[in-house]
């Protein structure tokens, strides 16, 4: 019976829904400035009859929206941010309907509003069947800089769940036991001593030096670190003209493991070298620390049970029309080709269109995510939302995150995420499973919010 209540209710809204995924899409809005985003899921969800608090806990664009009475609280973590420089139309074609402009290459515009009708299946069917319990719909920015969640559990957020989901769209309908990696941000900014790099350079000292000689130094880190370690920069400013000394020269350093820990040691190794090249050179450096995030930690039991349910519900049906969509991209996508050179693919599969078994394969991207499942019993799951040759952050995911394709995955993960949610509710022995292998997992272990206590919220620009 739920899974026709789920279904009923995610048809009849399922236009609604595709028109408010549509809206977000044709107007990217990227990390911190997601204003039009938030005030649209907002009204869209207090037009249903949810109780929202709008720039909850004091950032601009995140959102709360609660309903229902009572235990289980269970939580659903929206984003909408884009990515800058991922403009593009939908088309087969690298195609950018504002060049340099942002787009939603990650899909989260999907994102938001499957988490949204995710709540609205739930609330209906609740409504139907008279069932206790409370949803709660988190509108969480800043997914792309990948601090949101970690600025909104500082202040005390998702402390008040049982249950957290969440859903990101992807190539493939999956769920797994794997992690994606922690990771620190941050940029070091080196202030040095100007002069004519031809007439008296003895009386320069250079900041660019500096930068040149932290990132020598981090390339010598790698050798040191655990295989899970990623370390990557890129330089932001390097001074104005070669025959300047450069006084001023940025870098910014993204540090990623599959462990805080691991994330924690390599960051402080990341920092003595950065003091080490400034003392080489004589400059001083400055640490502007962005924020960082935690591992994600899946729950087993939750992991299982989201499984369960992705194969009692049909993926989506494909048409001709975008099977040859997705081939289009395919054949221009060297990941694809990697794929079907490792033997990774149906005969002519161009979208998935089944669910895989649950594995254990790690992914070294990372999602803010993992905060939240290291204060409540968690779990993160995919959907086939782009074609199965589209590369993460690329203007193959920008222009299926704006099609049919899109929208078809998005409403597959609705679906799954409503009706596990309402197993959880009508069956407490699976929330107190979910929770009993929580606590034993995280053992000694309580979370520690990496966005320290000084560290200003951003503000929409």
């Amino acid at each position: 019976m739920n899974k026709k209540l789920v279904e009923k209710a995610l048809d009849e809204k399922s236009a609604t829904l595709f028109e408010l995924a549509a809206k977000i899409w044709q107007n990217p809005e990227t990390a911190w400035n997601e204003t039009r985003a938030s005030q649209w899921i907002a009204d869209f969800l207090e037009a249903e009859g949810f109780e929202v608090q709008r720039a909850y806990l004091g950032l601009p664009t995140a959102l709360k929206a609660s309903w229902g009475r009572g235990r289980p609280v269970i939580g659903f973590l929206g984003e909408y941010d884009a990515l800058p420089g991922m403009s593009q139309a939908v088309s087969v074609d690298k195609k950018a309907l504002l060049e340099g402009g942002p787009g939603q290459g990650c899909g989260h515009n999907l994102l938001g509003v499957g988490h949204v009708g995710a709540v609205l299946a739930m609330k209906a069917a609740m409504e139907e069947k008279n069932l206790e319990g409370t949803i709660v719909f988190y509108g969480c920015p800043a997914e792309e800089v990948l601090t949101g969640k970690g600025f909104m559990a500082r202040d005390g957020a998702f402390r008040e769940l049982d249950i957290v989901m969440a859903w990101h769209p992807g190539t493939r309908n999956s769920v797994g036991m794997g992690r994606m990696t922690g990771l620190n941000s941050a940029k070091f900014n080196f202030k040095g001593r100007t002069a004519h790099a031809g007439g008296d350079p003895h009386n320069g000292r250079s900041a660019l030096d500096a930068v040149e000689l932290m990132n020598v130094g981090a390339q010598y880190l790698r050798e040191h670190v655990t295989d899970d370690v990623r370390i990557h920069y890129i330089i932001t400013e390097g001074g104005v003209a070669p025959n300047i000394v450069p006084d001023r020269a940025s870098s910014w350093y993204y540090v990623r493991a599959l462990s805080r820990p691991a994330v924690v040691e390599t960051y402080e190794r990341l920092l003595k070298i950065a003091r080490g090249a400034a003392e080489m050179t004589e400059t001083q450096v400055e640490v502007d620390y962005l924020g960082g995030c935690y591992n994600t930690q899946q729950n087993e039991s939750l992991v299982r049970l989201l499984h369960e349910t992705m194969k009692e519900l049909e993926p989506p049906m494909w048409t001709d029309e975008e099977i040859e969509f997705a081939r289009s991209l395919n054949q221009v996508s060297a990941n694809y080709q990697s794929l079907k050179e490792k033997g990774k693919l149906k005969e002519d599969e161009q979208i998935h269109s089944y669910v895989d078994e649950i594995d254990n394969e790690n992914s070294y991207g990372s999602t803010d995510v993992g905060d939240v499942q290291h204060i409540v019993p968690g779990v993160f799951f995919s959907t086939a939302t782009y074609n199965l040759g589209a590369a993460g952050h690329s203007w193959q995911v920008t222009s299926c995150s704006g099609s049919s394709i899109g929208q078809k995955g998005m409403i597959y993960a609705s679906k799954v995420m409503a009706l596990t949610g309402l197993k959880l509710l009508e069956n407490p022995q699976l929330v107190k499973e979910a929770k009993e292998e929580f606590d034993r997992v995280m053992g000694e272990r309580v979370y520690e919010c990496p966005i320290p206590e000084d560290l200003p919220v951003p503000q929409p620009k």
